[in-house]
């Protein structure tokens, strides 16, 4: 039953989907079951932090590699829910109308907060360490895999055939039309460029899509009629 279950109610919610776009008088139930695919989708989130909190705290208890790693995401994970969840709740459970903000004052000419405890709205602590910590680092993060970019493209540059011939210069044409000194080589650079982005580039984008598009499909019916199960477990 823990199988048979999970799968008849995919099937049975799958096909109502497929069916409310033919019968529009389904089109109130549609909207009640995505609603609530929502309500479960945000408790899976919640599930997701708890099994992070966990496998972190774990770490931390047995002391395995980098676990001091694990107790800085922990204290910033429970920092972080408590400025932006605990705190609106206990606001609005009694009812609590102050600002609770902290901060302000000037600092080199520069006029900054009071910070607002409570909430994850601009111009309180929950959104200054939003902007000012975990973007600078999310956008560290990306910078570096500007290397394994840049890596990648050596080793497919690197000429064996035919094909990576025509990738290399279709690569090196858009690269150097796309900057100013391209036009000042040759000023047919940036249309060469821009049609080899609008025709040939395109052309290939929308084959791959049709083809994830179709693949999107076909999984997705093999999913409603109990083809495909391994979203449960199994093989």
């Amino acid at each position: 039953m823990r199988r048979e279950v999970p799968l008849l109610i995919t099937m049975i919610v799958g096909w109502f989907m497929v069916l409310e776009f033919f019968f529009p008088q389904a089109e109130k139930w549609s909207s009640e079951l995505q609603n609530w695919a929502i309500i479960m989708t945000a408790l899976a989130s919640v599930l997701g932090v708890a099994n992070v909190a966990r496998i972190n705290m774990l770490k931390v208890s047995r002391r395995d590699r980098d676990w001091r790693y694990s107790i800085v995401l922990l204290a910033g994970m429970a920092f972080m829910v408590l400025l932006g969840t605990v705190f609106p709740m206990v606001r609005s459970l009694f009812h609590i109308d102050s600002s609770w903000a902290i901060g302000g004052g000037e600092f080199m000419g520069v006029t900054y907060g009071p910070y607002r405890l409570s909430g994850v709205a601009a111009g309180t602590v929950f959104n200054q360490f939003y902007d000012f910590m975990f973007v600078p680092m999310q956008a560290t993060m990306f910078a570096l895999l500007a290397f394994f970019i840049a890596s990648a493209a050596y080793r497919s540059f690197r000429i064996r055939s035919v094909e990576a011939g025509l990738l290399a210069i279709a690569a090196v044409v858009i690269m150097i039309g796309r900057v100013p000194l391209g036009r000042e080589i040759w000023h047919g650079l940036p249309e060469i460029s821009d049609w080899i982005m609008s025709v040939p580039n395109l052309a290939a984008k929308r084959a791959i899509l049709i083809g994830a598009a179709l693949g999107a499909i076909a999984t997705g019916l093999k999913v409603i009629m109990g083809i495909e199960r391994n979203f449960l477990g199994g093989d």
